[in-house]
Order: C-alpha cells, then structure tokens, then sequence
C-alpha cells in the first residue's frame, strides 16, 4: 500500500510540475508577444496548444502573431478555429475577415465582415489599405494610444519632444525674448533651437530662457536629440555650422551634420562633429539604442534605397564608431523614412511617407524575429497618424507615455508636440491563502471564466501562492479557485472602469479548509431572510441557538465563520451591503447569547455572487427560489 501511495503521489508532483511549467511558457509567450517578438512567442503559443494548455487562448494568440508576421495562410488557418470557439470576442470576425483579404480571399472576408457588424461591431473603412496590408487593418482594430496637448506650444514649429530626468528636450522656431531674430527662407519662420522644460512645471511659457545652456544653439537649425543615460552626452543634429563656419556641398546647399557634446558645470560645450558626415549629404535625427552601442540616425548618403533611409552605426567600447549600416528594405522605400526612435524593447520607430498610411509622414513601429532581424512593419493608427505629416516619435521607459510631433489641423503652430498614452496589456493577479494559517497555496486551480461560464484561462499558483493572467479591459468575468481539502471560491470580477494607466487589477483568495467534522456533530443549517430585510426570523433563532449550544456545551474549541448572502434582485453594490448587514446581525446574536468573539474568525456579506441556484438577473423565479439565496451559512473552521 505504501509503494501504491507514493506511485501516486509522484505522478501527482508530476502533474503539478508539468502544469506550472505550460503556466510559464505561458507568461513566457505574452511576455514575447507584447514585446513584439511574433516569431519566439508563436512557438510557445503552438507549443501550449499541442499539450491542450489553454489552448483557446493560445490559438487566439497565435493567430494573432501569425497576421503580425505578415503570414495570411497561416493566420487564416488558426483564425478558423478561434471563430469557432463559443463566446470568443467579437473582434476575431474582424480579425479573421482581414486574414481573409490578405489571401484575396474576399467572398469570404465579405460574410465573416458582415457578422462581425451583426454582432455590433463597428467597421471603419480603411480605404488607405492595400489588401496586402491586412496586418495593419488588424493591429489597428482597437484603439491603444490617446492622446493630449503639451502646455508648451508655440505658434511656430515645435517637434522632437525627448524626456529625460524629468526635463523635455524639444526643437522649436520660436523667438519669444530674441532681440536678434534670423529667418529660414525655405517657410519663413526663425532658425531652430533645442529647448528644454520641466515636466512637473505648468508654466506653458518657454522662451529664449529655456535655451540648452552652452554652445549647442546658434544661428542656423539644431533638433533633434538625444542623452546618454548618465546625462553627460548629448547627440543632435544641426546645419553644417561649426566653429563659425558654414559648410556647403559643390551645389551651394548646406546639409545636417550630427553633432555631440558633454556637460560640463550646468553648460553644454566640447562640440564634436561625428567622423561618418560628409558635406555632400545629410546625417540627421540621431536615436541611442537602449545599450547605447549602436547611434540610429536618417540621411541621403549613396547607396540607399532613395530619399532619407534610416542608418545606424557601432558606437565601440572606446567612444569610436564604425561603419554605417542601411536597415534595410523592410523599413526603407524609395521615399523618405526620418526620425528613428528605439524603445526599451529593441523596437525601431520611425517616419515614413513611402509606406502605406494615411496621409504624409505616418508613424510605424517593427516586428523582429528570434535574431533580432526586422521582419515586419506596423503602422501605428489612428490618432497617431493622421492626413497629415506625424513624426518624431519618443516612448518613455515606461513604455506606455511619450510623444510625437504632427502638422494636423487644430494645432497650435505649423508643427505641434502631442502626448500619448498608450493602454497596456491588462492583467489580474493575486495571491492564494489559508485563512487560518495565512499560509501561500501552491499548486491551487485559478479559473478564469466569461460571464456564461465558459473557461477562458486555467492555471495553477505558484509555490507562493501566486498566478497572473492576461484580461480584456471593460469586461466582465468570474475567478474559481480549487484545491483539494479547501473550500472552492468563486469571485466576480470586472474591468470595467479601469484607468488606462492602470496595468493589473489585484485579487487575493483566502481558502477555508474542509474540516472533517467529529462525531456526534450535528450539520449546521443555514437561517433565511426576508426580502430586502436583514431582521434575524423566528424560524432563524432556532438554528442559531442549536448552534450556541453546540459551542458553548459541546464543543467549546469550535470555531465558525459566518457567510451571508442575497438574491439576485437589486444592485451589485446594494446588495453586497445588505448581505453584510445581514452577516452583522447573525453575529450580534451569537455574540449576544454568550459565544466568544475570538471564536468567529470573520463575518462577511457576499451579495449576489454566490447564488445557491440559477436564479440571477436572465432568470425569472419564484419567490421560494429567491429565498433559497437570502441565507446566512456557517463554516467550521476548526474543531480541536
């Protein structure tokens, strides 16, 4: 019998263990995701589906990442069966409509568009789309960034909004205290200068004032930036104007250097033309990778694919910097592709009026693979881009904040800074328990559940206890947790209302044990309440003086808990009140009749969340239905 038990109990460690394992490849293949590394996190994905770990969210996620791989043949396979999953979200009709273009594919996309309108989706024609641009139909689907004004505007140009150590960096025309104004004859405005503000400060008034200190500015154009992460480097762009002297190419045009210099005492001086310029052709818009080995950066040098092309260069250990290197035709056209940025993640941002969008300059981010090659290009949508030129694009490290630069109408000037939020992924998380020992409850069964109770997500905690999973924001679900010799616990749970900022929502569990009871222990009963009251009932006092007697006679080192519940009439928030009222009561009276407090560990009202049958707000019952669910119950939580 011995070697029978721990047979079974090492193909229950077994079990557990392979589970928590597909629970990290999980979190391994979001994390992949939201990153956008389609390809990595795509075998992960594929890989949970084949050991039938979640695999409806799985499918959904790889369908996902084979559109951004720009793979239709594939994303329509996988597509066809999220489609078929019952309550999947809307989204995917659409979704699965555009893989369906992108495999010319259109009589079917035509239905499969249809029923996404029928079932209240909204279509928005994105007549600026080639139907090989299904990808962008899809991540554009659902709105990720909001935006609002900067107070610092001027009615000039102002672009290339950079943030560090709580100042924004910024290149603007403006002239507001200059006594000595010099005019760009291309569109009449003054020359630009690098500006630099508070973030914290609601002072909207930025003028000569707020300068870089030092000899960065001068007479002809600077902007934009960028700053090492210890402050003491600053790369920009300027004119071909150094030392008092202005360079010109053999036609008589003066093109963009890019430049750096150091902090020193508040000021920035030691001016340093990069040796990869050359007077014939542009350098400009300089971007440090998160490492900061490689300097990004635009320019119209030989050997591109036409107009500006987006470069970078090695910045070796010793401060010197190797060749430059073309991105590639992924990113670059036969157009101009200006104003790198790379966020945290690796990700390459830039403008482009070659790509597909839908005006002018549009702002697109880049999909990589496993070896870090760009594979892919995503237009980043509406609001970023607009019918207009939308450029300069900077991510905080946070990686949801930032700006961006446009000309659209209803600005300020000629071009106007924006701030952006962008709405990241949205998680749940929290913590398993023993109510009694507050010990962690590893290897418990979280399931997440729709409002129809069809399972979206199942995993188990961890060895502390805790679990994460990813949610739709503005939805409604339920949490089950199961674990042997507990009670099971059932929580609704919504996101709707969650700020934007907001990342993860927190939900703690603190599980009851079953308690084998001791002969000759009698079941205790649950006491009913009348409608809308919380009044203890002549047929209630009954029960609860069995159970007084039973505590204070019998088993004086019993210890209860008191759960107290309504039915499903009324508000959720009413309700959860009334139940409390109700689990306060039924304490009053045993505490009344002489139980000792320290021997009920809490009392705690419910509300409508754990109706003891169907009867919730679709159902119409009897009124002996409803009272079934206006009821107090009591758990033994320890005997001895």
């Amino acid at each position: 019998m011995a070697f029978k038990n721990h047979i079974l109990t090492s193909i229950i460690l077994l079990s557990s263990f392979s589970a928590l394992a597909q629970y990290g490849s999980q979190k391994k293949a979001d994390k992949l995701f939201n990153k956008f590394s389609f390809v990595s996190a795509s075998q992960v994905y594929y890989n949970l589906i084949e050991k039938d770990f979640n695999a409806d969210y799985a499918t959904r996620q790889l369908a996902d990442s084979y559109a951004f791989m720009r793979n239709p043949d594939s994303a329509v396979v996988y597509y066809k069966k999220v489609v078929e999953q019952p309550h999947v979200p809307i989204a995917y009709y659409y979704n699965y409509a555009q893989a369906l273009r992108g495999i010319k594919n259109y009589k079917e996309s035509r239905v499969w568009m249809k029923r996404y309108k029928k079932a209240g989706g909204e279509i928005k024609e994105a007549t600026f789309l080639k139907d090989s641009d299904f990808i962008n139909a899809i991540f554009n689907a659902k709105q990720q960034y909001f935006l609002s004004n900067v107070n610092f505007n001027s009615k000039y140009s102002d672009f290339g909004a950079y943030e560090h150590d709580g100042s924004i960096y910024f290149a603007s025309s403006r002239n507001v205290g200059v006594s000595t104004k010099h005019i760009y004859g291309w569109n009449e405005e003054p020359f630009l200068d690098i500006y630099a503000t508070d973030k914290s400060a609601n002072d909207s008034i930025v003028d000569h004032k707020s300068k870089l200190k030092g000899d960065i500015n001068s007479i002809y154009h600077e902007g934009p930036i960028t700053i090492t992460k210890d402050g003491k480097t600053i790369y920009f762009s300027r004119n071909n104007y150094n030392k008092d002297v202005l360079g010109k190419d053999e036609e008589g045009m003066t093109n963009l250097k890019i430049y750096k210099a150091t902090l020193i005492e508040g000021k920035w001086t030691n001016i340093e033309e990069l040796p990869f310029n050359n007077k014939a052709f542009s350098n400009g818009h300089p971007a440090l990778n998160n490492d900061e080995t490689k300097l990004y950066f635009a320019s119209n040098r030989s050997g591109g694919f036409g107009g500006t092309d987006i470069y970078y260069v090695d910045i070796n250990s010793d401060g010197s910097f190797g060749t430059p290197q073309n991105s590639g035709d992924v990113v670059n056209t036969d157009k101009n592709e200006r104003f790198p940025f790379i966020n945290n993640e690796g990700v390459l941002f830039f403008a482009s009026d070659g790509h597909p969008g839908l005006g002018m300059l549009d702002i697109f981010g880049t999909v990589s693979d496993k070896n870090n090659n760009i594979i892919n290009i995503l237009n980043l949508g509406v609001p970023v881009n607009s019918s207009k030129d939308d450029f300069s694009f900077f991510m905080n490290e946070d990686g949801v904040s930032g700006y961006f630069a446009s000309n659209r109408d209803g600005g300020v000037g000629s071009d106007d800074i924006y701030a952006y939020i962008r709405i990241p992924q949205l998680k749940i998380e929290g913590t398993v328990a023993d109510v009694t020992t507050n010990e962690s409850v590893p290897n418990a069964i979280v399931t997440l559940l729709d409002t129809n109770d069809k399972q979206i997500a199942r995993l188990e905690t961890d060895e502390n206890g805790y679990y994460e999973i990813n949610i739709d924001r503005d939805t409604d679900y339920k949490i089950n947790i199961k674990k042997d010799n507990y009670i099971d616990d059932t929580r609704h749970i919504t996101s709707k209302g969650v700020e934007n900022k907001v990342t993860s929502i927190t939900e703690n569990f603190n599980l009851n044990r079953i308690i084998k009871k001791v002969a000759p222990i009698t079941e205790f009963y649950p006491i009913y309440f009348d409608f809308n009251k919380f009044d203890i009932r002549r047929d209630g006092t009954v029960e609860l003086d069995r159970i007084v007697n039973l505590m204070m006679n019998i088993y004086p080192s019993m210890v209860i808990k008191i759960e107290s519940h309504t039915d499903s009439r009324g508000s959720f928030e009413y309700n959860n009140k009334l139940s409390l009222d109700r689990a306060k009561a039924t304490y009053n009276y045993l505490i009344e009749k002489g139980v000792d407090p320290a021997r009920i560990t809490e009392y705690k009202g419910y509300g409508e969340q754990k109706l003891a049958n169907d009867c919730d707000d679709s159902v119409k019952c009897t009124e002996e239905q409803h009272e079934t669910n206006r009821r107090t119950q009591f758990i033994v939580v320890k005997m001895e």
